[in-house]
């Protein structure tokens, strides 16, 4: 896995909306503490990941099997942390930033549902990963129909002057749970409407039948 170098964030007077009251030193002090933040949880995704990887290696070494089909990592934009603060109500602060707790996202795709509570329950046995939150929407579906297991751990990073404990979202699902959820997030949040009842109703439709995909590849994979 290459994980990029984290990019400084810098800003200029006129990169300033003209509604925001906020001066360009207050700007700079929030870029910096950005900047801050993307390198610390740059270091802590690869942490986990890294945990990850390791975890997969032992089980092909020990079962001649990986549970893992492929891990995806990503950090959030300056202008989605903004769009989420704003959405939560919070005030446009640096303090904002701290409270937001999926800044750092680690996607782990398996191969089958056993394979998601396997990685699940060898990852919190580490001594260093306290689990934050845990919401299990593979169990107890969304609405929607998406499914998935979602944990929000908090993994050490140790820097030159000081130890960080950053928390980091990890999203554990199989390859047909990642495909719908990655096709409905095309359809539904790239568009500047709203859904159509009736498509909804198809996406959950889709949603039912790929858990019976689901359900039917673990029973297969259990007789071998």
């Amino acid at each position: 896995m290459i994980f990029e170098k984290p990019e400084k964030f810098e800003i200029s007077e006129h990169m300033i909306p003209p509604q925001m009251s906020i001066t360009i030193d207050d700007a700079k002090a929030i870029a910096k503490t950005f900047s801050d933040l993307r390198m610390r949880y740059h270091a802590a995704i690869r942490e986990v990941s890294t945990k990850l990887e390791v975890l997969d290696n032992e089980y092909s070494l020990k079962h001649d099997y990986n549970p893992i089909h492929h891990i995806q990592c990503r950090i959030k934009t300056i202008d989605s942390i903004a769009e989420k603060i704003q959405r939560k109500g919070w005030p446009m602060e640096i303090e904002s930033i701290y409270k937001v707790m999926d800044f750092a996202g680690v996607r782990v795709v398996c191969n089958y549902i056993d394979d998601i509570y396997a990685v699940e329950s060898s990852l919190l046995r580490q001594d260093d990963m306290k689990l934050i939150r845990r919401k299990d929407y593979i169990k107890n579906p969304k609405e929607s129909g998406y499914r998935s297991l979602h944990l929000i751990v908090e993994v050490p990073i140790f820097l030159s002057d000081r130890t960080y404990h950053m928390p980091v979202e990890i999203q554990i699902r199989t390859i047909a749970m990642d495909t719908w959820a990655s096709l409905e997030h095309e359809l539904k949040y790239k568009r500047a409407e709203e859904m159509p009842e009736e498509v909804l109703q198809e996406l959950k439709a889709c949603a039912k039948s790929m858990t019976e995909i689901d359900a039917t590849m673990q029973r297969i994979h259990r007789m071998f």
